[in-house]
């Protein structure tokens, strides 16, 4: 079965190019492009994707906003971020709102295929640079941290080693594991920032509720 595809882009002709390379792939189907995240929120539901490419810098509403917003509907949806440059902080805010992984705009048709293909077979890539973040992240969170929200100490282990450079062919022979479990590790190290972003974004639901103490 193809995989079923979205696209979420404003500009036109990266819109455009993106749309004649999926049309002519196997393996994908496109199901739908749209202009903007607002108009995203209202088709993409119903379209039921598998896999949505959505650009980080939507005018309007944000792709790391949108994201939030359509994780709700549809927990389990995958999502490629789209870039022109590797911004580790928005990819990193993009992470935490749900996205699974992420390609610059100017990498070849084979390397975005290929990109929605992993992402589809559960993949979440992560580089150095997003590896340190997100070690940041997890070492100033306050207090004991329920399990959900913990890093394991394999996960630790992987995390840090992403952090130092090591390849995930690295990783697997200098932990003695491999490379399918060093990507299950970094798969459930995501999970944790998605839950721990849920768990925020309730806590600042519950503090705005009018009447609350």
């Amino acid at each position: 079965m193809p995989i079923t595809v979205s696209i979420v882009e404003d500009d036109r002709k990266t819109r455009e190019s993106m749309v004649a390379l999926l049309r002519y792939a196997s393996g994908v189907r496109l199901l739908g492009t749209h202009p903007s995240g607002e108009a995203a929120l209202v088709n993409v539901p119903a379209e039921q994707p598998e896999v949505v490419l959505m650009d980080i810098n939507l005018p309007g509403m944000s792709g790391i906003d949108c994201i939030a917003k359509l994780k709700t509907q549809m927990p389990g949806l995958r999502v490629l971020m789209l870039t022109t440059y590797e911004d580790s902080h928005l990819i990193f805010n993009s992470l935490r709102a749900g996205a699974t992984g992420y390609i610059l705009k100017n990498k070849s048709s084979a390397e975005l295929l290929a990109a929605i293909q992993q992402v589809h077979e559960g993949g979440a890539p992560m580089s150095m640079r997003i590896a340190r973040k997100v070690v940041a992240f997890f070492n100033q969170l306050p207090g004991p941290a329920p399990e959900s929200e913990r890093l394991s100490e394999r996960e630790a282990q992987v995390l840090a080693a992403l952090a130092k450079g090591l390849i995930y062919k690295e990783i697997a022979i200098q932990l003695k594991i491999s490379e399918n479990t060093v990507r299950t590790y970094i798969k459930r190290i995501y999970e944790k920032l998605h839950v721990n972003s849920r768990t925020e974004a309730v806590a600042k639901f519950r503090v705005n509720l009018p009447g609350e103490d």
